[in-house]
């Protein structure tokens, strides 16, 4: 049984869509959601910290190999009942974009929007649950070096978002999204609607659903949350999964667990 830090009305969308080519051959017949770290799968990972965190309404929006998904759900949290997956069917042809309109429907309250790869510590998710109120909260992180896969971000002088792409120059950047986005107030409205919008274009099937977060933040909606010295890992290539393994390990949630305990209660 998960300790529950309290009840929230906030609701939980996980982008698992994908198959994860780029860490084939593991993901040849199963999801990338499903990859084993530490024990248990991504997708468990982050079902098992939002739980802890109070939040009981989770959806999973499916694609590739969504039966596997659905069955490992079905087993593994057979009594939470507001845990469920949505198939996005166009998964093979459109990016996430697509999953998010898949998911609109729902988008009528507080939530977070989270990437089906992201793994985080519950201490990570508290911080960004208790942050300053805004219509958009990108969680963010710092690092010296960024890569060409890393979604940069760049900050305006009020400390919000200026702009959010893969492809900012080094004299633009000043952190990173980690895949982790939270929507309040008229947050969830503003994001449907310029997601509706969006996909009325074909060419917008293979954007990234930061898109909308890079031209949102020109009207000064969204703000971050900063995360460093928290415990969170994005999964895309192999060298990902050892990372994960080291950060997710027996020893290294041995070591989190006064912290976790002081959180949870």
């Amino acid at each position: 049984m998960l300790n529950k830090i309290s009840e929230t009305s906030t609701q939980a969308i996980i982008l698992s869509a994908g198959q994860g080519r780029r860490l084939l051959p593991l993901t040849e017949n199963s999801p990338k959601c499903l990859l084993p770290i530490s024990g248990k799968t991504i997708i468990e990972w982050q079902i098992d910290a939002l739980l802890a965190a109070g939040i009981e309404k989770i959806i999973v929006v499916t694609g590739f190999q969504t039966g596997l998904v659905e069955a490992l759900l079905q087993h593994r949290y057979p009594d939470h009942r507001q845990i469920r997956t949505l198939f996005n069917p166009f998964f093979e042809v459109a990016d996430n974009l697509a999953s998010c309109w898949i998911a609109r429907s729902i988008m009528n309250r507080d939530f977070l929007l989270l990437n089906g790869d992201t793994v985080f510590d519950v201490s990570l998710l508290t911080q960004v649950l208790e942050s300053k109120s805004a219509p958009i909260t990108l969680s963010i992180d710092h690092k010296k070096v960024y890569d060409t896969d890393d979604m940069k971000v760049q900050l305006d002088e009020k400390g919000l978002v200026k702009h959010v792409n893969k492809t900012l120059s080094k004299d633009q950047i000043d952190a990173e999204s980690i895949g982790l986005i939270y929507f309040r107030s008229n947050g969830p409205k503003l994001f449907r609607n310029a997601v509706e919008e969006a996909l009325r274009h074909p060419t917008e099937l293979k954007s990234w659903y930061l898109t909308i977060i890079d031209a949102l933040a020109g009207k000064h909606l969204v703000n971050v949350c900063a995360i460093s010295g928290h415990r969170w890992c994005e999964i895309d290539y192999s060298s990902d999964l050892i990372k994960a393994q080291e950060l997710f390990s027996e020893q290294s949630n041995m070591e989190h667990n006064k912290v976790a305990s002081d959180i949870i209660g």
